[in-house]
């Protein structure tokens, strides 16, 4: 018999599986995988910002990724700096304000390791609610603005020129990210959410004659992931969250090993 927590584990694993495939999907093809991590990193301040204010709401990790979401589409109006620089400056100055912020408070005695790699194991029904809310509210915004998206990811000025919000679609998908990064913290952890959402979409890619089948295959890569991933924690007693991302690793592999020897 499976244990509980094992059940709740592979329930949110599969629940941010669903629609971090999707999300992912547009990362690959918009080649913003930096972005993804920037995002992560700022849930790190989100978690600080929420301890220092005692309070261990979501809210104030989701609230924390938008504004440095939207901060960065702000920034990106001016054109003598590349994304990638902003995204770094953006990544590495949240990252160093979440630990200061942490570090200067004496009564915090928490294992960081948490934050970073997250628990899965540790899930709850109440977690487990929280993500099924955000997953079904964001694919319903992904499907709002699904063509739209498509639109400006092949040809952003085309797009422009047929009369799409351009900015507003950004901000929409933006912060899409922003709130799966702030609930999938417990999850699968700053340092690896990014992973579960770009590795799974680039083995998908490899397989994948259209944008629809990279995106079922990438959230059903995800998913084996996350069932592999955790049995190979229950069974050899390491983290479950890079067993996840290691596993999704190996889809990967596998995925370009297939496509070679079909060649």
């Amino acid at each position: 018999m499976i244990d509980e927590f094992i059940i709740n584990a592979l329930i949110a694993g599969t629940l941010v599986a669903v629609i971090a495939g999707p999300l992912g999907c547009f990362m690959v093809w918009r080649k913003m995988a930096y972005f993804g991590d920037t995002v992560s990193h700022s849930a790190l301040m989100g978690v600080a910002l929420g301890i220092a204010f005692d309070s261990e709401n979501p809210l104030i990790m989701i609230a924390t990724c938008s504004c440095v979401a939207l901060f960065l589409l702000f920034l990106q109006r001016d054109r003598r700096f590349s994304s990638d620089t902003l995204l770094g400056i953006l990544a590495h100055s949240a990252l160093s304000i979440g630990m200061i912020i942490i570090s200067m408070m004496d009564h915090f005695r928490t294992d960081m390791m948490y934050y970073l790699v997250g628990d899965i194991l540790a899930i709850g029904m109440g977690d487990i609610y929280t993500i099924a809310g955000v997953v079904i509210i964001s694919a319903i915004c992904l499907f709002m603005i699904w063509r739209p998206l498509l639109s400006l990811t092949v040809h952003e000025d085309l797009a422009r020129i047929e009369g799409i919000n351009v900015n507003g679609i950004k901000i929409a998908y933006m912060l899409l990210i922003a709130f799966l990064v702030a609930v999938a913290l417990k999850v699968i952890g700053v340092l690896l959410i990014t992973a579960l959402m770009i590795i799974p979409a680039a083995a998908a890619r490899t397989i994948s004659n259209t944008p629809l089948q990279m995106i079922i295959y990438s959230s059903c890569g995800g998913i084996i992931s996350v069932f592999a991933g955790i049995f190979a924690s229950s069974q050899w007693d390491v983290p479950a969250g890079p067993s996840i991302v290691l596993s999704a690793t190996v889809l990967f592999l596998c995925g370009r090993f297939f496509v070679a020897h079909r060649a």
